[in-house]
């Protein structure tokens, strides 16, 4: 989610991403999508009746993966949707759900406002990591029950968004400055997307004053491909653990 004065080339789709609708990519990320859908209902044990705030709504009409937890869950009535861009079709596409232009970083609604708070694919892309943490944050604060944030993980061997491998491995300023000598500056700029691991997850998490939470992987071939925080307020206490060792989960080779 960059900010809304910043635009995007005409190469790069409305998910902040160069996959064409249909690729081997696209129908990759609905498989993976598919999946962390099934974690929020599971996970979350997510009711008919439950309130769901999802913070990063898109414009793209074209990707069947798009807005996917409004193509997907039934009770239209019960998701409240925002976004920095204009996603009233939303509405129309899905009688019921409420659609709201506002920026994940400050949003407009009060404390516990909302059941279940839901964001998919955002966090990497509001910028520098005080942003990420302000994101972080205010998606527990209008939480009542619980949050639900995934990202592709930094260690994934390509990058899901440029879909090159390895690059991303690279120091932040080498890899920054080689996406622009190839001609991809959108990405090249923190602003627009900040990758983030398990343990910048974690620490992320901590700063913001959540102290009970899980981090899940999503797996593909193997590889964590997509990671999940789920953290849940006056609940059982989901016990704060890392499911891959700290030491394991910075070495670029971990599944």
């Amino acid at each position: 989610m960059p900010s809304a004065s910043q635009s995007r080339p005409a190469n790069v789709n409305a998910q902040y991403n160069l996959s064409a609708p249909g690729s081997v990519a696209d129908k990759i990320t609905i498989r993976q999508r598919r999946k962390m859908f099934s974690d929020f209902v599971g996970r979350m044990n997510i009711s008919a009746g439950d309130t769901i705030l999802d913070v990063g709504a898109t414009t793209d009409r074209l990707c069947e993966h798009s807005n996917y937890l409004e193509a997907w869950w039934p009770h239209k009535d019960r998701i409240t949707a925002i976004g920095i861009d204009d996603c009233g079709f939303l509405e129309t596409l899905y009688p019921g759900l409420r659609f709201v232009r506002a920026d994940g970083c400050d949003l407009p609604f009060a404390d516990n406002a909302f059941d279940f708070v839901h964001s998919s694919a955002v966090i990497e892309h509001v910028g520098e990591r005080r942003r990420q943490a302000r994101l972080l944050s205010e998606l527990w604060r209008v939480a009542r029950r619980g949050v639900f944030v995934t990202t592709p993980n930094r260690w994934f061997p390509v990058e899901v968004h440029t879909m090159l491998p390895l690059l991303h491995w690279l120091p932040s300023r080498w890899y920054r400055a080689t996406l622009r000598r190839i001609g991809l500056p959108f990405f090249a700029t923190e602003a627009n997307l900040n990758l983030l691991s398990r343990r910048d997850l974690g620490h992320l998490a901590r700063a913001v004053g959540i102290s009970d939470f899980d981090i899940f992987a999503v797996k593909l071939w193997g590889v964590t491909s997509n990671l999940i925080v789920l953290a849940q307020k006056n609940m059982p206490v989901i016990q704060a653990r890392e499911c891959v060792k700290q030491s394991a989960e910075e070495t670029p080779a971990v599944a």
